[in-house]
């Protein structure tokens, strides 16, 4: 295994580790999304620009990777564009895998952890869950949260500019990290997520964006190659 990626993978790792234990040991999930539940209701939620976000979804991560999927097709008859047949696979892949497979077929799909409207604490019928305790399989579709998972994707570009271009990459993870973020918050106010659902979103990307950029060796590319003015992504 790659020095450098098994040091990220660590890194990112013990950092959702730690996060999840002062988030539990707090309480903050609970109490990130008390202010938001008045009577039982979530009406902030669904007034702007919240309900705006939450209608958003997963449309600008499509087209994020719709732009990666033509940049990959392109390459293949253009020998001048060579350079973009990795990096468009990436965000296609990254797609796929980080919000598609392990976010929403793997994990929401089957963990059960009961969302914060469900629960009693927020004049629900379910038991509060940790991130790390698994519910009944079809009991909640809380953990992690895809609408924060397709919007953190957006950090994607990140990993390909990181080397060709660093103020762009610096302009695409601080771009996409507020995005994210910004979703998030939508989420928990529409009683739809707790905090550590995000957080794990968050992570379960950034994780997934950093095997592929080791695999697809895209951590090769020379500082500065070819393609660096011509940039498709950032559309």
């Amino acid at each position: 295994m790659n020095r450098n990626m098994l040091m990220e993978l660590v890194a990112v790792t013990s950092f959702l580790i730690v996060a999840t234990g002062i988030i539990a040991w707090s309480g903050a999930d609970l109490a990130v999304s008390a202010p938001y539940c008045l009577e039982g209701k979530w009406t902030i939620g669904y007034l702007f620009p919240w309900q705006a976000l939450y209608k958003l979804d997963r449309i600008p991560a499509i087209g994020l990777a719709t732009v990666g999927l033509a940049a990959f097709v392109i390459s293949l008859f253009h020998k001048n564009l060579r350079q973009w047949r990795r990096p468009g696979a990436f965000l296609v892949l990254l797609l796929m895998l980080g919000p598609g497979l392990l976010v929403n077929a793997v994990f929401k799909d089957h963990w059960g952890r009961p969302r914060p409207r469900e629960i009693v604490q927020f004049g629900g019928h379910k038991q509060f869950l940790q991130p790390w305790q698994k519910g009944a399989d079809g009991n909640g579709r809380s953990f992690p949260s895809g609408h924060g998972s397709s919007a953190f994707y957006m950090t994607a570009p990140f990993f390909i500019y990181r080397r060709r271009n660093r103020l762009a990459a610096r302009l695409w993870l601080a771009g996409g990290l507020v995005f994210g973020v910004f979703m998030s918050i939508a989420r928990i106010t529409q009683g739809g997520h707790f905090l550590s659902d995000n957080l794990w979103a968050w992570g379960m990307i950034h994780l997934s964006a950093l095997l592929l950029y080791y695999c697809l060796r895209l951590d090769r590319e020379p500082a500065g190659s070819p393609g660096t003015e011509n940039r498709p992504c950032s559309s």
